[in-house]
């Protein structure tokens, strides 16, 4: 975080010199290099600031694959399944969890009728 302030302050400090000069066209161009080299100044600074972050994001990512893998095995049939049941999920309101335990999600009043699947004809509840 001192990088950052630091590299602010830098930028700012030469920054300043060049907007208080009487500007030809020569000296826009200085200033517009040297905000340029501030800009990349601090991005550098960010980057180098965020690596470690990063790094330990991407450990995590490495450990849960797995995990995630077998997750997406064992629950991936069965979220499909009710994605074929469900025309869109912006025609149903919240769930809401009874006290017990049952999960109900009601359908919007304002929702279009809905048709069942014609392959199977049937609804199931």
């Amino acid at each position: 975080m001192k990088q950052i302030a630091v590299l602010t302050l830098a930028l700012g400090l030469t920054v300043a010199p060049a907007i208080a000069q009487e500007q030809s066209e020569t000296e826009v161009d200085d200033g517009f290099s040297l905000m340029e080299e501030g800009a990349r100044m601090l991005m550098r600074g960010l980057m180098a600031e965020m690596e470690p972050a990063i790094d330990e994001l991407r450990d995590s990512f490495e450990e849960m694959g797995p995990a995630f893998a077998e997750f997406a095995r064992s629950v991936g049939p069965a979220f499909a399944e009710l994605l074929n049941q469900v025309d869109d999920f912006r025609n149903y309101e919240p769930p809401e969890f009874m006290p017990n335990g049952d999960i109900i999600i009601r359908r919007k009043p304002a929702a279009p009728l809905w048709e069942p699947d014609p392959e199977t004809g049937e609804i199931e509840l």
